[in-house]
């Protein structure tokens, strides 16, 4: 038994505390585990006989990124001076920061309690451990950020080199048996492909990705999605769906790695992780070509352009249509400060419709660089229009026959994809259910309900 061992200290209780850093260890390093739990022994060994376990903070980081409420309820007791001597297995279970750690190891100065490891027992009140003690919580604090910063290093050369799938999209698989270790291969489920291909041939027909999920949604068709577990469902289309796959660099063939980053800010006095998106120039790796893509890169390049220009901003190209019977909404910009007029609708029916640029007066209170009606400006180009497709009229109902063909035969396609699921699904139920045992109830009736 040390010597720094006193009857005051023996009087009270000790704590056992017991933590690991992520959920991940707490499934597989079982042994840490153990190991922790034994200190109990060492703690009655050496002559305590109430022993408190606290371990309520299993998968939590001691890096003071989250709250810890076992190392708190800890801290009180200590403070109450309920406590001899707090024990871990080693001091870094404690606090991997000097904050923490510095001020659990003031408390148990001013209360007098004892610390310890499995190596020896540590008194705070003495100027040599105290110095010990302030030593390897620096070393702790340290192993910590170099530990991350080796782990982050790696992870970056890794995906420089275009091996690092932390997420692979929905309608790829990764390639687990290919020499180039972590390379993406299309879906071989033909109704996955089938569909994603889909969305890209409807955005270049259409123009916009709330269009896309218009003709989805109006068709009835369902996307395929990916769970947090990594299964593939399918569900009711979303604008934030659809958007995913169309600005995804993968869908174009090419590793991406790097699009956002982390930065931490503080609410109320706490800091919170936020997530923001990156500028291109500063992803960490780009690499095109690097697996087969549903489009060529030039596609999807064109495809973001597009995208892009459908922002509803005064410096953005026209984009896609909107709402509206002006004929020339996003097209005409004001000869004076250059920015695209705006179209409004007057009238009581709301059919009236009038070009104005209002910035300068918005801004400035200055007088409005122009305005005007828009129903004889409309009229004008309407008429020009249709002088110059005259001439191509029949063929241009072919045309448009033809296409109205083809949107029909992708629409019966996919539903057919997904009638073929749907009776896949069925017939593996009638197969489970024709080769139960009819006396096993328990799972009989479960399978007749299906």
């Amino acid at each position: 038994m040390s010597d720094k061992i006193k009857p005051q200290h023996l009087s009270r209780k000790a704590i056992l505390y017991v933590r690991q850093s992520s959920p991940y260890q707490v499934l597989n390093n079982l042994e840490s585990q153990k190991l922790q739990y034994a200190m109990e022994a060492r703690l009655r060994s050496l002559g305590w006989s109430e022993v408190e376990i606290i371990d309520e903070d299993l998968g939590r980081s001691a890096g003071g990124s989250v709250t810890r409420s076992g190392f708190e309820r800890m801290m009180a007791q200590v403070c109450l001076g309920e406590v001899g001597a707090v024990c871990a297995r080693e001091v870094s279970r404690f606090a991997r920061n000097n904050r923490e750690w510095q001020q659990l190891v003031e408390v148990c100065r001013m209360v007098d309690t004892l610390l310890v490891d499995q190596e020896t027992v540590y008194s705070p009140r003495l100027g040599n451990d105290r110095l010990l003690l302030g030593l390897k919580g620096t070393l702790n604090e340290y192993e910590l950020d170099l530990l991350r910063q080796r782990a982050s290093e790696a992870r970056v050369e890794k995906a420089r080199r275009g091996e690092l799938i932390s997420h692979c999209p929905v309608g790829f698989v990764q390639d687990k048996d290919d020499d180039e270790d972590g390379l993406l291969q299309k879906d071989p489920d033909e109704r996955i492909r089938r569909t994603i291909e889909l969305i890209f041939a409807k955005f270049l027909e259409v123009g916009s990705a709330r269009q896309t999920l218009l003709w989805f949604m109006e068709n009835d068709l369902t996307i395929p999605a990916r769970t947090i577990r990594g299964d593939v469902h399918w569900r009711r289309p979303t604008y934030s769906g659809i958007h995913r796959i169309l600005t995804n660099p993968a869908y174009g063939g090419t590793y991406a790695y790097g699009k956002t980053e982390s930065v931490t800010i503080y609410e109320h006095g706490v800091s919170v992780q936020r997530t923001r998106r990156r500028s291109r120039d500063r992803w960490v790796a780009l690499i095109p070509g690097a697996h087969e893509g549903y489009v060529s890169w030039e596609d999807f390049e064109r495809i973001q352009k597009m995208i892009a220009g459908n922002r509803l901003s005064s410096y953005e190209p026209s984009g896609a249509a909107r709402r509206g019977s002006g004929l020339l909404t996003g097209l005409l910009r004001c000869r004076r400060c250059g920015r695209m007029l705006r179209v409004f609708y007057k009238g009581a029916a709301g059919d009236v419709v009038r070009y104005a640029c209002p910035r300068a007066y918005l801004d400035n209170r200055e007088a409005r660089c122009v305005a005007f009606s828009g129903a004889i400006v409309d009229a004008s180009v309407a008429r020009q229009l249709l002088s110059v497709v005259q001439p191509a009229a029949v063929e241009a109902a072919i045309m448009a026959t033809r296409q109205q063909a083809r949107v029909q035969s992708e629409i019966h396609d996919a539903l057919h994809r997904d009638l073929e699921a749907a009776r896949y699904r069925a017939q593996r139920a009638q197969r489970q259910y024709e080769a139960v045992d009819p006396e096993n109830r328990l799972v009989a009736q479960e399978l007749e309900r299906r």
